[in-house]
């Protein structure tokens, strides 16, 4: 068996296989296995929680009933929330988290993925994704307003006319304009994706209002 063409290509195949598992899985395990992972509270910056304040002030009501105030906790604890609702609405299905270093992707979506983004609780497990039917969202933080959000989620083809995503009305009471405690956290989580980048697209307002105080 092993000295015909199948042979050959059998074995052939189980080296490549066993390649690929030792480099994108054994070594990057042996790499990466003391690097701490940051919890939800590390990765709340500036560019966060002006989003989640804006929230609170764009919808008084709603943010009232979900949450205690703005503080880096009460952010925190939408991030996780967002990221379960997030996982479980399965929106990464359609949407990658994971810009590669190919075909002009950065052009699209902002800065190539890097190792460390990934080092954090809020990426655990990493959506690297292979489906776009949706743009790939590492980058999305700050791109859109909080109620463009709202709208989006509540109805997508109202801002998007031609998107095939589904609506999710069960993530407000009633009515865009009423985000309920799941709706607001699913927006915060995607606020945040991206925010610890300079390239942020509210970089240098947020360190505008950071200068004065904020």
């Amino acid at each position: 068996m092993f000295e015909s063409k199948a042979g050959v290509l059998f074995i052939a195949g189980i080296g490549f296989f066993a390649l690929a598992f030792l480099s994108n899985v054994v070594v990057p395990v042996l790499m990466f296995r003391d690097q701490p992972e940051r919890t939800a509270e590390a990765d709340v910056n500036d560019r966060t929680l002006y989003q989640f304040e804006e929230l609170s002030k764009r919808y008084p009501e709603s943010f009232r009933a979900a949450f205690k105030g703005t503080t880096t906790e009460d952010c925190a604890e939408a991030l996780r929330l967002g990221r379960q609702i997030y996982v479980g609405e399965g929106c990464w299905h359609c949407h990658s988290q994971f810009v590669r270093p190919v075909s002009n992707e950065s052009r699209r979506y902002g800065p190539v993925s890097e190792t460390w983004e990934y080092q954090n609780e809020l990426q655990r497990p990493v959506m690297f994704g292979t489906r776009r039917v949706g743009p790939d969202l590492s980058r999305e933080g700050g791109r859109h307003g909080n109620d463009w959000h709202a709208v989006h989620f509540f109805r997508p083809k109202t801002v998007v006319s031609d998107s095939p995503m589904p609506e999710y009305p069960w993530l407000f009471d009633g009515a865009p304009d009423k985000p309920n405690r799941r709706g607001l956290a699913l927006i915060t989580y995607v606020q945040w994706l991206g925010s610890w980048l300079d390239s942020y697209p509210y970089y240098e307002e947020l360190e505008s209002i950071k200068s004065e105080g904020y």
